[in-house]
């Protein structure tokens, strides 16, 4: 074996970098449902600490154009994020985040929860008097619209009348969908980190809320906090993550 053949042999393989998101699907579903189309993203899903986060960012397909920097959230720096989210925000037509807090989450469960943060981010976008034809979701399970239930919350953040349509790994896939996960990350590590600033105990400002061990140690010799989700199971957080299996710090 030569010396070129035995570093080729020792070298690790790579695994191809994902390819990035487009406005495929945008178009997709302008076509099936109008030119307005939301995407939309959570955050905090799996945190023990601090609200879930939902961002939407409506585009106008008919004059929308393609942003290669756009990245599911939990592909970039944090500084990264912090540096697109103008972008993100003159790029669509509409943007918000809608939060939903721990009490929240403890009254109504995560999946409620999600859903009033979402609801409340359509809101602010209403108000603004734009309405999308459909919404973009990532995932393979409609929280947002939950097949028309009646929310336990009350009319006023009832789901939305807009179709909803899922897809899984949404973030890496559609470029709407992208720029909702950054918009959400954005604002909700911006909350955890003023609610670090305040209280150091659990290290929010680099943990976000998720279940680190440092953050679990902190819940041992502390105690949860009016921040932390109470009807979870705070001492066992260590399988508390995001779907992919990935703390989003």
């Amino acid at each position: 074996m030569t010396a070129l053949e035995s570093a080729r042999v020792r070298q690790p393989s790579r695994k191809p970098a994902a390819p990035a998101p487009t406005l495929r699907y945008v178009r997709q579903l302008a076509l099936e449902h109008g030119p307005l189309v939301a995407g939309c993203d959570e955050v905090g899903r799996g945190a023990l600490a601090g609200p879930v986060s939902v961002g939407v960012v409506v585009v106008d397909a008919r004059r929308v154009r393609t942003r290669t920097v756009l990245r599911d959230s939990k592909l970039l720096t944090p500084e990264k994020r912090v540096e697109l989210l103008p972008l993100v925000r003159s790029w669509g037509v509409a943007s918000a985040v809608g939060h939903a807090s721990a009490d929240e989450i403890d009254a109504y469960g995560l999946m409620e929860a999600l859903r009033l943060a979402g609801t409340r981010a359509l809101a602010e976008i209403a108000s603004a008097g734009v309405f999308p034809d459909v919404v973009h979701l990532d995932g393979n399970y409609d929280w947002l619209g939950r097949a028309g239930q009646g929310a336990l919350f009350g009319d006023a953040a009832a789901p939305p009348l807009t179709p909803v349509r899922t897809m899984i790994k949404a973030d890496l896939k559609c470029q709407a969908v992208a720029a909702a996960s950054i918009l959400a990350k954005v604002e909700r590590d911006t909350i955890m980190t003023q609610l670090g600033s305040e209280d150091r105990r659990y290290g929010w400002a680099v943990n976000k809320g998720y279940a680190t061990p440092e953050h679990r140690a902190a819940l041992l010799a502390f105690g949860p906090t009016a921040w932390h989700r109470r009807s979870w199971n705070l001492e066992g957080g260590a399988g508390l993550l995001e779907d992919d299996g990935k703390m989003e710090l």
